[in-house]
Protein backbone atom coordinates (compact mmCIF):
# COMPACT_ATOMS: atom_id res chain seq x y z
CA UNK A 1 0.00 0.00 0.00
CA UNK A 2 1.16 3.19 -1.03
CA UNK A 3 1.69 5.90 1.53
CA UNK A 4 3.62 9.18 1.95
CA UNK A 5 4.21 11.53 4.66
CA UNK A 6 4.21 15.16 5.55
CA UNK A 7 5.84 16.50 8.83
CA UNK A 8 3.75 19.13 10.84
CA UNK A 9 3.36 19.94 14.32
CA UNK A 10 0.19 19.93 15.43
CA UNK A 11 -0.61 21.92 18.66
CA UNK A 12 -3.38 20.67 21.05
CA UNK A 13 -3.68 21.31 24.72
CA UNK A 14 -5.54 17.70 24.79
CA UNK A 15 -3.27 15.34 23.61
CA UNK A 16 0.38 14.80 21.66
CA UNK A 17 0.93 12.78 19.14
CA UNK A 18 3.98 10.49 18.61
CA UNK A 19 5.93 11.37 15.82
CA UNK A 20 5.58 9.61 12.15
CA UNK A 21 8.62 8.77 10.00
CA UNK A 22 8.98 10.24 6.93
CA UNK A 23 8.96 8.78 3.39
CA UNK A 24 12.45 9.78 1.77
CA UNK A 25 10.52 9.76 -1.22
CA UNK A 26 8.60 12.90 -0.61
CA UNK A 27 9.50 14.89 2.65
CA UNK A 28 9.62 18.66 3.58
CA UNK A 29 8.37 20.38 6.66
CA UNK A 30 5.61 22.22 7.52
CA UNK A 31 6.40 25.01 10.28
CA UNK A 32 2.93 25.32 11.38
CA UNK A 33 -0.15 24.06 10.82
CA UNK A 34 -2.83 24.76 13.26
CA UNK A 35 -5.91 22.23 13.99
CA UNK A 36 -8.88 22.61 13.22
CA UNK A 37 -9.48 24.72 16.46
CA UNK A 38 -6.77 27.72 14.95
CA UNK A 39 -7.60 30.35 12.27
CA UNK A 40 -3.64 30.94 11.58
CA UNK A 41 -1.86 29.68 8.05
CA UNK A 42 0.90 27.78 8.09
CA UNK A 43 3.99 29.37 7.33
CA UNK A 44 4.20 26.64 3.97
CA UNK A 45 1.39 28.88 2.25
CA UNK A 46 2.35 32.33 3.67
CA UNK A 47 5.95 31.82 1.67
CA UNK A 48 4.05 31.01 -1.62
CA UNK A 49 3.83 27.72 -1.95
CA UNK A 50 1.29 25.62 -3.89
CA UNK A 51 0.13 22.52 -3.17
CA UNK A 52 -1.23 21.85 -6.42
CA UNK A 53 1.95 21.71 -8.59
CA UNK A 54 3.94 19.20 -6.79
CA UNK A 55 2.74 15.77 -8.36
CA UNK A 56 3.90 12.13 -6.99
CA UNK A 57 3.11 9.08 -9.52
CA UNK A 58 0.48 7.69 -8.17
CA UNK A 59 -1.06 9.99 -5.56
CA UNK A 60 -3.67 12.57 -6.09
CA UNK A 61 -2.48 15.35 -3.71
CA UNK A 62 -5.24 18.00 -2.06
CA UNK A 63 -5.12 21.00 -0.39
CA UNK A 64 -8.42 21.86 1.71
CA UNK A 65 -9.50 23.71 4.92
CA UNK A 66 -8.83 20.74 7.27
CA UNK A 67 -5.17 19.90 6.24
CA UNK A 68 -3.26 18.00 3.65
CA UNK A 69 -3.11 14.74 2.30
CA UNK A 70 -1.96 12.78 -0.40
CA UNK A 71 -4.93 10.17 -2.11
CA UNK A 72 -3.44 7.06 -3.74
CA UNK A 73 -4.99 6.59 -7.02
CA UNK A 74 -7.42 3.41 -7.11
CA UNK A 75 -10.34 1.98 -8.02
CA UNK A 76 -11.54 0.22 -5.30
CA UNK A 77 -14.55 2.01 -2.76
CA UNK A 78 -16.02 1.41 0.30
CA UNK A 79 -18.26 -0.84 -0.76
CA UNK A 80 -15.68 -3.50 -1.60
CA UNK A 81 -15.53 -4.34 2.22
CA UNK A 82 -17.42 -6.68 4.63
CA UNK A 83 -16.66 -6.19 8.47
CA UNK A 84 -18.58 -7.60 11.51
CA UNK A 85 -20.59 -5.05 13.57
CA UNK A 86 -20.70 -4.97 17.49
CA UNK A 87 -22.72 -8.35 17.98
CA UNK A 88 -19.96 -10.15 15.51
CA UNK A 89 -22.05 -10.30 12.73
CA UNK A 90 -20.82 -9.95 8.47
CA UNK A 91 -21.70 -7.04 7.30
CA UNK A 92 -20.93 -5.99 4.00
CA UNK A 93 -20.25 -2.28 3.55
CA UNK A 94 -22.51 -2.41 0.20
CA UNK A 95 -25.43 -1.91 1.95
CA UNK A 96 -24.49 1.79 2.50
CA UNK A 97 -24.09 2.61 -1.69
CA UNK A 98 -25.86 5.86 -2.15
CA UNK A 99 -25.73 7.26 1.37
CA UNK A 100 -23.07 9.69 2.49
CA UNK A 101 -20.48 8.31 5.21
CA UNK A 102 -18.87 10.03 8.51
CA UNK A 103 -16.20 7.28 9.56
CA UNK A 104 -14.53 6.97 13.18
CA UNK A 105 -12.37 5.52 15.07
CA UNK A 106 -14.05 5.38 18.79
CA UNK A 107 -13.21 5.07 22.30
CA UNK A 108 -14.85 5.44 25.23
CA UNK A 109 -12.09 6.79 27.87
CA UNK A 110 -10.78 9.61 25.97
CA UNK A 111 -10.92 13.14 26.78
CA UNK A 112 -12.35 13.62 23.10
CA UNK A 113 -15.66 10.92 24.20
CA UNK A 114 -17.97 13.25 25.12
CA UNK A 115 -17.74 15.78 23.07
CA UNK A 116 -17.18 14.00 19.80
CA UNK A 117 -20.40 11.41 20.58
CA UNK A 118 -22.37 14.03 21.65
CA UNK A 119 -22.08 15.89 18.63
CA UNK A 120 -22.19 12.87 16.68
CA UNK A 121 -25.33 11.62 17.82
CA UNK A 122 -26.35 15.31 17.28
CA UNK A 123 -25.77 15.00 13.76
CA UNK A 124 -27.12 11.76 13.19
CA UNK A 125 -30.58 13.05 14.16
CA UNK A 126 -30.37 15.50 12.19
CA UNK A 127 -29.45 13.95 8.52
CA UNK A 128 -30.28 10.02 9.07
CA UNK A 129 -33.42 10.78 6.98
CA UNK A 130 -31.25 12.28 4.34
CA UNK A 131 -29.17 9.34 3.43
CA UNK A 132 -26.32 10.15 6.09
CA UNK A 133 -24.47 7.36 8.67
CA UNK A 134 -21.66 7.57 11.07
CA UNK A 135 -20.26 4.19 10.97
CA UNK A 136 -18.17 3.65 14.42
CA UNK A 137 -15.26 1.68 14.40
CA UNK A 138 -13.73 1.40 18.51
CA UNK A 139 -9.98 0.96 18.81
CA UNK A 140 -7.62 0.16 21.84
CA UNK A 141 -4.37 1.09 20.18
CA UNK A 142 -4.42 4.86 21.32
CA UNK A 143 -3.57 4.92 25.44
CA UNK A 144 -5.81 1.89 25.62
CA UNK A 145 -9.03 3.95 25.75
CA UNK A 146 -11.32 1.41 24.47
CA UNK A 147 -10.69 -1.58 26.59
CA UNK A 148 -13.80 -2.98 27.26
CA UNK A 149 -15.56 -5.39 25.47
CA UNK A 150 -17.82 -5.07 22.54
CA UNK A 151 -21.01 -5.68 24.58
CA UNK A 152 -19.61 -2.73 27.21
CA UNK A 153 -18.56 -0.88 24.20
CA UNK A 154 -22.29 -1.03 22.95
CA UNK A 155 -23.86 -0.51 26.04
CA UNK A 156 -21.75 2.62 26.92
CA UNK A 157 -22.53 4.47 23.54
CA UNK A 158 -26.37 3.36 23.49
CA UNK A 159 -26.88 4.14 27.42
CA UNK A 160 -24.58 7.34 28.33
CA UNK A 161 -24.91 9.32 24.53
CA UNK A 162 -28.01 7.37 23.11
CA UNK A 163 -26.14 6.44 20.01
CA UNK A 164 -27.96 5.43 17.33
CA UNK A 165 -25.72 4.92 14.53
CA UNK A 166 -24.24 1.92 13.21
CA UNK A 167 -21.19 0.76 15.71
CA UNK A 168 -18.65 -2.39 14.86
CA UNK A 169 -16.42 -4.53 15.83
CA UNK A 170 -13.36 -3.73 17.83
CA UNK A 171 -10.61 -3.33 15.16
CA UNK A 172 -7.19 -2.04 14.48
CA UNK A 173 -6.46 1.06 12.95
CA UNK A 174 -2.41 1.01 12.44
CA UNK A 175 0.38 -1.79 12.69
CA UNK A 176 0.28 -5.12 11.23
CA UNK A 177 -3.16 -6.39 11.91
CA UNK A 178 -5.18 -2.88 10.44
CA UNK A 179 -8.48 -3.86 9.49
CA UNK A 180 -8.66 -3.93 5.60
CA UNK A 181 -11.21 -1.05 5.73
CA UNK A 182 -9.03 0.56 7.26
CA UNK A 183 -6.15 0.47 4.91
CA UNK A 184 -8.42 1.53 2.12
CA UNK A 185 -9.15 4.60 4.34
CA UNK A 186 -5.93 6.01 4.59
CA UNK A 187 -4.35 4.92 1.38
CA UNK A 188 -7.37 6.67 0.00
CA UNK A 189 -6.18 9.78 2.18
CA UNK A 190 -3.17 9.92 3.48
CA UNK A 191 -3.17 12.96 5.76
CA UNK A 192 -0.53 15.12 6.70
CA UNK A 193 0.01 12.75 9.59
CA UNK A 194 1.34 10.42 7.14
CA UNK A 195 -0.39 7.04 6.87
CA UNK A 196 -0.92 6.73 10.38
CA UNK A 197 -3.83 7.32 12.33
CA UNK A 198 -3.04 9.65 14.97
CA UNK A 199 -5.54 9.19 17.87
CA UNK A 200 -9.11 8.43 18.55
CA UNK A 201 -11.64 9.98 16.70
CA UNK A 202 -9.90 10.68 13.62
CA UNK A 203 -12.79 11.06 10.81
CA UNK A 204 -13.07 10.08 7.06
CA UNK A 205 -15.88 11.49 5.38
CA UNK A 206 -16.78 8.94 1.99
CA UNK A 207 -19.15 10.42 -0.98
CA UNK A 208 -22.28 8.44 -2.28
CA UNK A 209 -19.90 6.59 -4.50
CA UNK A 210 -18.22 4.85 -1.49
CA UNK A 211 -15.04 7.46 -2.55
CA UNK A 212 -12.91 9.40 0.14
CA UNK A 213 -13.43 13.09 -0.29
CA UNK A 214 -12.03 14.23 3.04
CA UNK A 215 -10.28 13.25 6.47
CA UNK A 216 -10.10 15.30 9.37
CA UNK A 217 -7.93 15.12 12.58
CA UNK A 218 -9.28 13.57 15.58
CA UNK A 219 -9.35 17.22 17.36
CA UNK A 220 -11.81 18.55 14.44
CA UNK A 221 -15.63 18.95 16.02
CA UNK A 222 -18.51 16.49 14.21
CA UNK A 223 -19.88 20.58 13.94
CA UNK A 224 -17.62 21.52 11.76
CA UNK A 225 -18.04 18.88 8.74
CA UNK A 226 -21.80 20.22 9.10
CA UNK A 227 -21.19 21.66 5.93
CA UNK A 228 -19.28 19.40 3.85
CA UNK A 229 -21.81 16.40 4.98
CA UNK A 230 -24.56 18.95 3.54
CA UNK A 231 -22.76 19.54 0.11
CA UNK A 232 -22.29 15.73 -0.54
CA UNK A 233 -26.16 15.18 0.64
CA UNK A 234 -26.71 18.07 -1.90
CA UNK A 235 -24.66 16.75 -4.56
Amino acid sequence: MASMAFSAAIPSPLLEFPQTKKNPLLSFSIPSIKSSLGSSKSALFQHGFSLQSLTVPGFVLNSRSSGIYARAATDKTLYDYTVKDIDGKNTPLSKFKGRVLLIVNVASKCGLTTSNYSELSHIYEKYKTQGFEILAFPCNQFGGQEPGSNDQIKQFACTKFKAEFPIFDKVDVNGPNTAPVYQFLKSSAGGFFGDLIKWNFEKFLVDKNGKVVERYQPTTSPFQIERDIQKLLAA
